[in-house]
């Protein structure tokens, strides 16, 4: 099936008199026959259903047309993006270990890996997302677990060179986790890239309508975790019955140990409602994000021609740095776009100030435009280094572009613009 398919019928197949929709199944718990039987689901959960902190019926469904829209073997769906990212590093570090990240990427994810990870004993050691193959590889130790990148970054909007920092990644037998977020799987595949494991906030593009927070974890089934690099997912478990994930569950090792392990530790499992309401944004995906490119590629060409526009990023543009590498990985520079206005800070608030149909909120791939300015919010717990490592300047408004009719857009922009520079 090609993706507009996949997005109204992958994950899940009614039979004879079934709900044609994918029904809720508002329930924490199963019954079975006897206790015996209940014994052996707990032996192997994954021939029968124990508990909705691990999965439930409708949240399955969502995570088989997330990883089948993706091109993975199996997903998992958490409460948050966030959450999602967390449980994507955990599954591999413990104490002790590192990962290498590129510092273009959401300030939040900054957060995590270089302030609470760090307390947890998990460094995180950050280069460039335009750095070469072999500065790289410099940043790789020997407890080095995974290569870290957002497919499209959060605000600068640089496009990671996939290929590259999966290169180095698998010279060193080490997975690469894609943060596939801006772009969703209608616009880059990473797996088909050398991606290894592929993240989603759900609440964005995938969602669409700013209803309900979600994450999302993707498993390409593809990388040998057998290696001697990872011995929980080799060697027997203690926390459950004494289980080799490699050995017992194959390509889906690594996400059946995040949903046996973590998600039963931490219980950050999505409800059955907000699975449902994701499926409802799921089904509109390929529709939405022809628009969301479509009306974007006309605000940034408006913005690079406007004399109080410092620069755009957007990659959809012929003449932005990253538009050959969104050439080659993308079908579509997605509806998010960041701008530089002249004046900086305070030109770029009364801008915002003065925005009428625009909403100024803190998200981002809504259906309506809205806009944000990066180092006062998403990027305000960083340091200044931090930040501009980020790629985020002062003066930078983030635009999330809509499905409005775009001329309204485009009239809203060019009366804020009048009003901030009057």
């Amino acid at each position: 099936m090609r993706d507009e398919t996949k997005c109204l019928h992958a994950g899940y197949t009614p039979k004879n008199a079934e709900p044609r929709v994918v029904p809720i199944v508002q329930s924490t718990t199963y019954v079975y026959d006897s206790s015996e039987a209940i014994g052996a689901v707990f032996d192997e959960p994954t021939h029968s259903l124990i508990y909705s902190r691990f999965a439930n019926p409708t949240v399955m469904a969502v995570e088989g047309k997330i990883a089948a829209l993706e091109g993975g073997s199996a997903a998992m769906c958490t409460s948050s993006g966030q959450a999602a990212l967390l449980l994507a590093v955990l599954n591999l570090c413990k104490a002790g270990d590192s990962i290498v990240s590129s510092t273009q990427i959401y300030g939040g994810a900054v957060n995590l890996f270089d302030f609470t990870l760090r307390k947890l004993g998990i460094e995180c050691i950050f280069v460039s997302a335009d750095d070469d193959e072999q500065t790289i590889a410099a940043a790789i130790k020997p407890n080095t677990k995974a290569l870290f990148g957002e497919t499209l970054s959060n605000p600068a909007l640089a496009v990671l060179d996939i290929e590259r920092f999966a290169k180095v990644a698998h010279a060193h037998g080490l997975p690469l986790i894609i943060d596939n977020t801006f772009a969703t799987p209608v616009l880059c595949k990473p797996i088909s890239f050398g991606a290894d494991i592929v993240l989603h906030s759900t609440s964005k593009y995938m969602d669409g309508h700013a209803v309900q927070i979600g994450g999302v974890i993707v498993d390409s089934g593809r990388f040998d975790w057998k290696n001697g690099k990872f011995p929980e997912l080799v060697e027997p478990d203690p926390s459950y019955h004494g289980i080799s994930y490699t050995e017992t569950y194959g390509d889906n090792a690594y996400i059946i140990k995040a949903r046996m392990q973590l998600m039963r530790d931490f219980g950050v499992y999505p409800a059955a409602h907000a699975a449902f309401l994701l499926n409802l944004g799921l089904e509109t995906l390929a529709l939405r994000m022809e628009r969301y490119c479509s009306n974007a590629l006309k605000v940034a060409e408006y913005l690079a021609s406007c004399e109080h526009v410092e620069a755009v990023n957007y990659p959809g543009l012929p003449g932005n740095k990253y538009h050959a590498l969104a050439q080659k990985y993308l079908k579509g520079a997605s509806g998010v776009t960041s701008f530089i206005i002249r004046g900086g800070r305070e030109k770029a608030m009364r801008f915002m100030d003065a925005l009428q149909l625009v909403s100024k909120e803190v998200h981002v791939a809504d259906i309506r435009t809205c806009v944000l300015h990066p180092a006062s919010t998403t990027h305000r717990q960083l340091s200044d280094a931090q930040i501009a490592a980020a790629g985020v300047h002062p003066g930078m408004v983030r635009i999330s572009v809509g499905l409005e009719h775009v001329d309204d857009i485009l009239e809203d922009i060019g009366q804020a613009f009048a009003r901030a520079f009057h």
